[in-house]
């Protein structure tokens, strides 16, 4: 039961982030996402690793 609180507290905590830059920021929302529309898959592939990497190595360093 603990972790299935604790999971559902980080996903509440990732759509709490995850609305901070359309909400304070529409318009540059709109075209960021309108520049990653033409960014490659190879691209968007290495920048979802590396970031997947960088919350490992973070959730490794807080524990």
């Amino acid at each position: 039961m603990d972790f299935w609180h604790q999971l559902l507290v980080a996903f509440c905590l990732m759509l709490v982030l995850e609305g901070i830059v359309p909400f304070l920021y529409p318009r540059r929302w709109r075209v960021l996402v309108a520049q990653l529309a033409t960014v490659d898959d190879r691209t968007l592939r290495i920048m979802g690793l590396v970031t997947m990497l960088c919350g490992t190595g973070l959730l490794y360093l807080v524990n």
